[in-house]
């Protein structure tokens, strides 16, 4: 996988959430106002890759407009891409903040929609020869079978992006844990994330802190850690979490293992 400069083995690699949001779901992770610092904190802790995101997507929540989502993005974009050479991946999925966004120096478009929300993003992402990964969502809960409609999904969606000539080696694959899913169907997923594997391309896991581990917001460290050990099992490329030092140790228990 490459993404910017960089080229991603089969490792297992961190991709630090840097929410410039006023209402995301776990709060310590919203950096509106203290966005360098945390993004600086999370590359010396080990981060490989920063998820910048603009438009909190927490259960229930309420959509702003790409205009409302630049104007929160643009600014700590800017300093951060001057300040740090790592690769920085924006969550969004309106075309509009995309261009803008690879415009700045952003290498790697998140879309929780997967291509399908803007019918211009597969074509904004290639337009700049950058990265995407590509997230499975439903506007209906799955019911039944999960692995038939997120597989084909992903593999849609995948192709929708090789056509508009997004490269292949430039492309990851996200299930997505807390979407379109209720708990039972997060926990099959997460626990068979590996199967994902067979689309060929590398995989993101995303399921830090989430609802699926029940309980208070702040007592997940515990089981997303444990994902994080899963994810190295499985042969996951990138882990999206909050804590960035602690899931590098876990990944690290397993690695030396």
């Amino acid at each position: 996988m490459i993404i910017g400069n960089r080229e991603f083995s089969s490792d297992t690699h961190i991709m630090a959430i840097i929410n410039l949001t006023p209402d995301s779901f776990y709060s310590p992770s919203r950096h509106l106002k203290d966005s360098l610092a945390a993004a600086e904190r999370a590359v010396k802790e080990g981060a490989a890759v920063l998820d910048l995101g603009a438009q909190s997507t927490r259960p229930g929540y309420a959509e702003v407009p790409a205009e409302e989502e630049l104007a929160r993005l643009i600014g700590p974009l800017r300093e951060i891409r001057r300040r740090l050479d790592v690769p920085i991946s924006v969550d969004t999925y309106f075309a509009k903040t995309a261009r803008a966004a690879l415009d700045e120096g952003a290498d790697m478009i998140n879309d929780i929609w997967g291509l399908t929300h803007d019918k211009d993003m597969a074509k904004a992402i290639a337009g700049h020869d950058a990265a995407v990964c590509i997230m499975h969502n439903a506007k209906r809960p799955l019911s039944g079978d999960i692995w038939g409609p997120i597989e084909k999904f992903l593999h849609d969606s995948a192709e929708l992006a090789l056509g508009a000539g997004i490269k292949r080696e430039k492309i990851c694959l996200d299930g997505g844990i807390g979407f379109a899913k209720d708990r039972a169907q997060n926990l099959e997923l997460l626990n068979g994330y590996g199967r994902l594997k067979a689309l060929g391309y590398p995989l993101l896991l995303g399921a830090s802190m989430k609802s699926l581990f029940g309980g208070d917001v702040n007592d997940r460290l515990g089981q997303t850690l444990a994902a994080t050990r899963l994810a190295v099992r499985e042969g996951v490329t990138f882990v999206r979490v909050h804590d960035v030092k602690n899931n590098l140790s876990a990944i690290r228990s397993i690695a030396e293992a």
